[in-house]
């Protein structure tokens, strides 16, 4: 790879959270990043094994580590974190080759900081390589960095149309969507999960810093789960418990049904092991929603609100782990026709192939609003192996009497790449290839 990547100086950064606009274009930061890109390539740079010195230090002890290379991408089938953050950017590589090295750069800084460790010492009167928000070293802090690209990177830019996966579109508006575009799509989507806020802000100051000029922010929403109160499963600014019903992830034969995209199926070969990812930015409207009565409550959701378990079980204690059964109650009498739960899986058999994804979802808050009120809301997130699944149960749920209290903003559709193997690997390989 030749040297045509230039410093960003950390002291150049606007306010808005990346660099300032007066750098050029192509300006990926040079140091750090260049042995990435040559360590994830498994190559050397003047003789010095860069893949080696970019992890030297180690990680701070008892800091939890989850694996980066695998058939899957951590941060899908992974149990959620405490601290997410969705961060949608519209790519300007000025070409394919560019492209390569933008997703290279993407590789080996996700490898480095889910890992941890110490980077390399700046030389004199340079600025530092590292922001030190997380102190001395990069602490793993269970990070996930996941990455999926949206259906307008297959565009004419960089000749991909014939890559594209069959089932990505950009998302439509549903009957009662508000969407912003400014809170839409983009070509790519990144995913930063952790333990604590700061680092899922590390991660994202430095992967602004390591790819300025190859792509810029479109988007971001940093959000949190909430802790299960009392146990259980943790719930949203609604009071009710939030995605209760998931497949087993630790189920292997289950997450090739629902998640994962198979082999030799009508999906472009290079997308195996991947899978399709919705985000949906849903605002709350919690003024109204406190007036309404908690039976009421329950009736829209079609759950307990304190146990979280189905409307039959009037227990306060009752599981939240209980399945809700319809086979005895087809009028509805008991969960209602129109409820949450029931219109995202009616248990029919027309039904049964387009119920299941599996959610992992993170509420926001963005006080204020653009009118000066409260701006609380669902960061929606799911996986499933078709994207067609999500779009005919979101459908359903245009009926949802929950509607009057939600306003989706923004989001899009994308699909999370496969996971990278090895250190020899990056993401999009195959679909650059």
């Amino acid at each position: 790879m030749t040297d045509k990547w230039t410093a960003v100086p950390y002291e150049g950064w606007s306010g808005g959270g990346c660099p300032a606009g007066g750098l050029a274009r192509r300006s990926f930061f040079r140091g750090a990043l260049a042995a990435g890109i040559v360590g994830a390539a498994g190559g050397t740079l003047g003789g010095l094994d860069l893949a080696r010195t970019e992890a030297s230090g180690g990680a701070q002890p008892g800091a939890g580590t989850i694996p980066f290379h695998g058939d899957h991408q951590a941060g899908i089938a992974t149990d959620p974190q405490t601290v997410g953050a969705f961060a949608s950017f519209d790519v300007t590589a000025a070409d394919r080759s560019e492209l390569a090295d933008l997703f290279r750069a993407l590789t080996a800084r996700a490898r480095f900081l889910t890992a941890g460790g110490t980077g390399p010492k700046p030389s004199p009167g340079a600025p530092p390589p590292d922001n030190g928000i997380l102190g001395p070293g990069v602490v793993p802090d269970d990070l996930t960095i996941t990455v999926a690209v949206g259906a307008t990177l297959f565009d004419s830019r960089y000749g991909l149309g014939g890559r594209k996966p069959v089932q990505l579109v950009s998302m439509r508006p549903f009957l009662h969507d508000d969407l912003d575009p400014a809170l839409s799509q983009g070509d790519l989507l990144i995913q930063i999960c952790a333990k604590h806020r700061d680092t899922t802000v590390h991660a994202t100051l430095d992967i602004l810093a390591h790819t300025t000029g190859a792509m810029k922010p479109r988007w971001r929403l940093h959000c949190q789960r909430n802790p299960p109160r009392p146990v259980g499963i943790p719930r949203d600014w609604f009071g009710f418990k939030d995605g209760i019903t998931n497949p087993d992830r630790t189920n292997t034969a289950t997450m090739n049904k629902v998640v994962w995209v198979q082999p030799n199926t009508a999906e472009p070969a290079w997308t195996a092991g991947g899978t399709y990812q919705v985000v949906r930015i849903v605002h709350f409207d919690l003024e109204a929603w406190q007036k309404v009565p908690v039976a009421q409550q329950e009736r829209i959701f079609g759950r307990r609100k304190v146990s979280g378990a189905p409307m039959y079980a009037v227990s306060d204690d009752a599981s939240d782990t209980l399945d809700p059964i319809y086979t005895n109650d087809p009028q509805g009498l008991i969960t209602a026709l129109n409820s949450h739960v029931r219109l995202a899986n009616p248990q029919t058999p027309e039904t049964a192939s387009t119920s299941s994804i599996l959610r992992r979802s993170y509420d926001y808050e963005r006080s204020p609003d653009e009118q000066g009120g409260l701006d609380l809301g669902h960061a929606f997130c799911c996986f499933q192996r078709e994207l067609d699944t999500y779009i005919a149960m979101q459908t359903r749920l245009e009926a949802e009497a929950l509607v009057p209290y939600i306003s989706p903003r923004g989001g899009g559709y994308f699909f999370a790449l496969p996971g990278v193997r090895d250190e020899h690997d990056y993401f999009a390989r195959g679909l650059l290839a």
